[in-house]
């Protein structure tokens, strides 16, 4: 195995070891609790949580300071994916290769479950002794901003509006911006913050930040087409099913490309700025605008 996905893989591993473990200690044994711990088993990239910790490593600080932001993070993601895979929202069957919760479970389990994970993200970080009070404000702050309704909320809606409708592709940047873009934000922000790095470097690193939910959206978007259903986890196509403009689909494959690469031109000159050019957290950048799944 290579040396970054050997990295990868131990990140993912802590990850999923400390998310099983607030689960487990925070929500009381029965169905809502079985219904997350069938989520978090279904595994992930755990994408957000490696940005943020990747983002300190970069820096050169105790990355292990971040376990708790990060874990929050996921909690608030895998929260987003339950909810919007509900027949209300993306009426979604499967996710990461297994049953979706409300069919594993029902449709209550679901949104009870979605809500439990929402809630104890805020709980672990109010409780982490290893962050200051500052750090704690800041962070509660900026992950129920970005996952809100002007962040997160407010792209899914602007999403299932737009289904059925031709959009234009600054409409489209503005969903996934909020949408996709938003938690992604938070993990490069959350991750600099944690560092404590100079207000210059932490104007830069934002520009990373800014375009890393585009450029991650632009490759979803092109997987959904050109992609392997076995190696995503669900189905090619579901995008075009759900009648949802997508950026190969206003721009073309190639055109889709293309504007992927513009972003990706953002932030590479946004790591080479922070001088964070050689770290894994720029093989990271590298690894989700060409990833498979």
């Amino acid at each position: 195995m290579e040396p970054f996905q050997e990295h990868l893989k131990d990140y993912q591993q802590v990850i999923n070891e400390k998310l099983f473990g607030y689960v487990n200690r925070h929500i009381n044994p029965g169905r809502v609790r079985d219904a997350i711990i069938h989520s978090i088993e279904a595994g992930g990239k755990r994408v957000r949580p490696i940005l943020l910790l990747s983002t300190m490593e970069a820096f050169g600080v105790d990355y292990t300071r971040g376990y708790t932001a990060a874990c929050a993070l996921e909690m608030v993601h895998t929260y987003s994916l339950i909810h919007d895979d509900l027949p209300a929202m993306d009426n979604d069957d499967m996710r990461r290769g297994q049953p979706t919760i409300h069919k594993a479970f029902d449709e209550a389990t679901a949104i009870l479950a979605g809500d439990a994970l929402l809630t104890l993200s805020f709980q672990v970080i109010s409780e982490d002794s290893n962050l200051t009070s500052d750090e704690k404000v800041f962070l509660t702050r900026e992950l129920s901003r970005a996952s809100g309704g002007a962040g997160m909320v407010d792209g899914q809606m602007l999403d299932m509006r737009s289904e059925g409708k031709q959009v234009s592709i600054d409409e489209l940047k503005s969903i996934h911006m909020n949408k996709t873009g938003q938690l992604l934000s938070f993990a490069i922000v959350a991750g600099a913050y944690l560092s404590h790095t100079t207000s210059e470097t932490f104007q830069k690193i934002e520009n990373l930040a800014n375009v890393l939910g585009l450029i991650f959206q632009i490759q979803d978007d092109i997987l959904d087409v050109l992609g392997d259903a076995d190696a995503i986890g669900k189905p090619v196509g579901s995008d075009e099913g759900n009648d949802k403009s997508t950026y190969p689909q206003l721009l073309g494959i190639e055109g889709a490309i293309r504007e992927m690469n513009e972003y990706m031109d953002v932030a590479l000159h946004s790591l080479e700025q922070t001088g964070l050019n050689n770290t894994f957290l720029a093989e990271l950048v590298d690894f989700l605008s060409t990833r498979d799944r």
